[in-house]
C-alpha cells in the first residue's frame, strides 16, 4: 500500500513539475512576446512630439481677370446701348483664389512661424491652421523671395515648437521625415533618407544650398518641416522635381542654417538687407589648377571686379580663387555668392584667397546691392580647342596696332567664345597667366594641350579673367 502512495505521489510530483514548467514557459513567451512588440521600431514617440508644431496655411488672393476671360453682364450690356458709363464701373473684374501650404512653428513665445515665400506671396489674407484645431490670422513680418522664405506671426498661447538640428552633423543617409499639408487635405507625415546636400542649380537667380531627400513631398508641403529622428528642424521643405507634378522622390528643403540667418534678418528689418562684394566669379576646379597653378585645388575664381567696391577697396584682384569667407570653406561660387548674400548690409567679412599660389588674408565691408552681390558666370569649359591663324572658338582675333596684346574684331553670338563672356573690342593680354603680345603667341599657347584656357582680358580699361 505504501508503495502504492509513494509511486503515485512520484506521479503527482512529476505532473506538477510539469504544469509549473508549462506556466512558467507560457509566462516565458508573453514577456518574449512583450519584449518582441515593444522593440518594433516606430516613429510615433517622435511625430507625436514634432507634429503640433507644424502648421496648415490658407491663403486667399485677389487677381485681376484679363478681359479676354470676361463674360457679359449688365454693363457690359450698358455699353452697348448707352453712353457715359461711371468710371468706377470700368473696374477689371477680380477673382478670388484659395491656396493651401504649410509651416513651422520656430518661437512659440513670440508665436513666429517659417513658411515659404512663395506660399504667402501677394496673400490679402493668411490663416494658421494648429493640429489641435485652433485658427488664428497671420501676421506678415517679413519676405524674402531670393531664399523662398517667409515669416509670420499669430498672437496664441499653448503653442509648440521645433529647434534646430546643427546642420554639420546632418549626412547623406541620415533618416529624415517630412511634415506638411499636401494638396490641402491635411496633416501628413513621409519618411526618407538624406539624399543629397548642397544642391543648386534649381533657380540660378536664388540662393540655394538645398537638402535633397526622397521623403514624399507634394503641393502643399511648401513651408513644412524636415526632421531627424530626434524631432528637430534640419529644413523647410520647399520644391520637388517631378515631371507630373507629384512626389517623385526628388524633394528640396532649405537649410536650418540658412532659415536662422534670414529669420534673424526678417526679424530685425522685414526684409533681407543684402551687401555685394562686387566680383564676378565661377567655380574653381582642379582641372583649372593643374593648368593656372594659383594655389588652391578648389574655390570661387575671381573673373572681374568692379571699380569702387567692397572687393576693389579689400585689395582683392581678377585671378585670385576664394576659399574660405569667417573661416567658413569656400569651395565653389555657389558657397561665396550665399555667405555674401546671407551677410549684413555694411559687415566686414574676412577672405581667404590665393594668388599666385601664396595664401593671401583680406577684409571687405560689405556695400548697397541692387542687384545679386556675386554674379556667377557659365560654369561650361572646354575640353579640347583649335586655334587657326585668326579663329578662336567663333572669335575672330588680329593683332593690336601700337600696343601688345591681341585684338577680338568679331565674334559669332552662337559661339562658346561669346558664351564665355568674349566680346568685340576685348584685348587678350594673357593666356593661361603667360604674356601675349601678337597672335602668334596666341596661338602657341592656345594650342597647347590643357583642360581650360583663361584669358586675361581688358576691356574699357578693366581687367577680366574669361575661362574656356
Amino acid at each position: 500500500m505504501s508503495e502504492v502512495i509513494r509511486r503515485h505521489g512520484q506521479v503527482w510530483t512529476v505532473l506538477l513539475a510539469a504544469a509549473l514548467l508549462l506556466l512558467s514557459g507560457t509566462a516565458l513567451a508573453d514577456q518574449s512576446r512583450e519584449r518582441v512588440v515593444g522593440a518594433m521600431p516606430s516613429l510615433a514617440p517622435m511625430v507625436e512630439q514634432a507634429t503640433p508644431a507644424v502648421v496648415n496655411i490658407a491663403v486667399t488672393r485677389t487677381q485681376r481677370m484679363p478681359d479676354a476671360m470676361r463674360f457679359f453682364d449688365q454693363r457690359d450690356l450698358r455699353r452697348f446701348f448707352f453712353e457715359g458709363e461711371p468710371e468706377e464701373e470700368r473696374e477689371p473684374p477680380v477673382r478670388r483664389s484659395r491656396a493651401a501650404g504649410s509651416g513651422v512653428i520656430i518661437d512659440a513665445a513670440n508665436g513666429y512661424i517659417v513658411t515659404n515665400h512663395h506660399v504667402v506671396a501677394e496673400a490679402d489674407s493668411v490663416t494658421v491652421g494648429l493640429q489641435d484645431g485652433r485658427q488664428f490670422e497671420a501676421e506678415l513680418i517679413g519676405s524674402d523671395s531670393q531664399t523662398d522664405l517667409a515669416l509670420l506671426k499669430i498672437e496664441a498661447d499653448r503653442l509648440s515648437e521645433l529647434s534646430f538640428a546643427e546642420i554639420r552633423d546632418l549626412r547623406i543617409g541620415d533618416y529624415v521625415v517630412a511634415i506638411g499639408n499636401p494638396f490641402g487635405i491635411g496633416q501628413t507625415v513621409t519618411s526618407g533618407i538624406v539624399s543629397a546636400l548642397g544642391r543648386g542649380g534649381i533657380n540660378n537667380e536664388n540662393y540655394e544650398d538645398f537638402i535633397q531627400t526622397d521623403a514624399a513631398i507634394n503641393v502643399g508641403n511648401s513651408g513644412g518641416a524636415l526632421v531627424d529622428l530626434d524631432g528637430r528642424l534640419v529644413g523647410i521643405n520647399t520644391a520637388i522635381i517631378s515631371g507630373s507634378g507629384t512626389s517623385a522622390g526628388v524633394g528640396f528643403a532649405v537649410p536650418v542654417d540658412m532659415v536662422a540667418t534670414v529669420v534673424e534678418h526678417l526679424e530685425r528689418d522685414g526684409v533681407v538687407r543684402r551687401g555685394q562684394l562686387g566680383v564676378m566669379i565661377r567655380d574653381y576646379t582642379p582641372g583649372m589648377e593643374e593648368t593656372l597653378q594659383l594655389g588652391a585645388n578648389r574655390g570661387a575664381l575671381v573673373t572681374q571686379v568692379a571699380p569702387g567696391s567692397a572687393a576693389d577697396e579689400a585689395g582683392i584682384e581678377v585671378s585670385d580663387v576664394v576659399t574660405a569667407i569667417d573661416g567658413r570653406e569656400v569651395t565653389n561660387g555657389r558657397d561665396l555668392r550665399n555667405a555674401v548674400g546671407l551677410t549684413r548690409l555694411d559687415e566686414e567679412v574676412r577672405l581667404t584667397l590665393y594668388r599666385d599660389g601664396e595664401e593671401i588674408q583680406v577684409t571687405a565691408i560689405l556695400r548697397s546691392a541692387d542687384q545679386d552681390v556675386a554674379a556667377t558666370e557659365d560654369e561650361e569649359t572646354a575640353t579640347g580647342r583649335r586655334a587657326d591663324d585668326d579663329q578662336f572658338h567663333g572669335a575672330r582675333l588680329g593683332n593690336v596696332s601700337g600696343q601688345d596684346g591681341v585684338e577680338v574684331r568679331e565674334i559669332n553670338r552662337q559661339s562658346r567664345a561669346f558664351a564665355a563672356g568674349l566680346r568685340p573690342g576685348d584685348i587678350i593680354r594673357e593666356v593661361n597667366r603667360q604674356p601675349v603680345s601678337n597672335l602668334r603667341e596666341f596661338n602657341e599657347i592656345a594650342r597647347q594641350d590643357a583642360q581650360v584656357t583663361a584669358l586675361g582680358v581688358v576691356r574699357e580699361g578693366q581687367r577680366l579673367l574669361i575661362v574656356l
